[in-house]
């Protein structure tokens, strides 16, 4: 964030600079399509396909989790704004779920449970040494909320039943593209959008 807001101060903030910018954050994203190594999805996904166990290093950890295509409606609505109207130039905003919707890494792999069979895992947390990782993270979306009119579209609940059925379509057909599914998830997402009155849906 400093680094970009040196490159805004710097050189696009003249008069004569045609260029806007805008500085984003993201909570803890899952989604379909993921494999990072050392994230809690993937390294679920991949072992329960295998019929593994998986160790979970920090269990009671609560983070913002939300779906990849949440933060990416916030960039979209951020540029939007930005190609009309100079006032969120240099802005850094945040990303994420309300803060009601933060769960523990626990209740994660709990709700992960209820789309894939033979769950299974183990609390490593006290069992071998691990790099500091903070208890609880959390954002605060409000600026988004007042200068952007975003909010985020799903609940824990919904954001985590897609996720696992992206996987788990993989999983079922890996020799298969799965284009036209993700295709699908996000217009699932963008009905779902447009149902609870999310502002980015509405034409101006």
């Amino acid at each position: 964030e400093l680094a970009i807001r040196g490159y805004v101060e710097s050189f696009f903030n003249k008069p004569d600079s045609n260029v806007l910018l805008g500085i984003t954050r993201a909570g803890n994203v899952i989604g379909g399509g993921d494999w990072a190594s050392d994230r809690i999805v993937p390294d679920c996904m991949n072992a329960w396909s295998k019929g593994k166990k998986v160790d979970i290093r920090s269990p009671q950890a609560t983070r913002p989790w939300q779906h990849v295509l949440e933060p990416l409606s916030g960039y979209l609505t951020l540029a939007a704004n930005l190609t009309n109207d100079s006032f969120n130039h240099g802005k850094a905003y945040n990303f994420g779920p309300t803060s009601n919707q933060n769960y523990p890494v626990s209740e994660l792999i709990d709700e992960m449970s209820k789309y894939w069979k033979q769950v299974k895992w183990s609390d490593v947390s006290k069992k071998e040494a691990h790099p500091h990782e903070a208890e609880l993270l959390k954002l605060n979306c409000d600026k988004a909320l007042f200068d952007l009119d975003w909010r985020p579209t799903l609940e824990f609940k919904e954001t985590v039943k897609m996720t696992v059925e992206w996987y788990k379509k993989y999983y079922q057909n890996k020799e298969k593209s799965l284009y036209n599914f993700s295709i699908a998830q996000i217009n699932e997402y963008i009905q779902l959008a447009k149902s609870r009155d999310i502002a980015w849906t509405k034409n101006d």
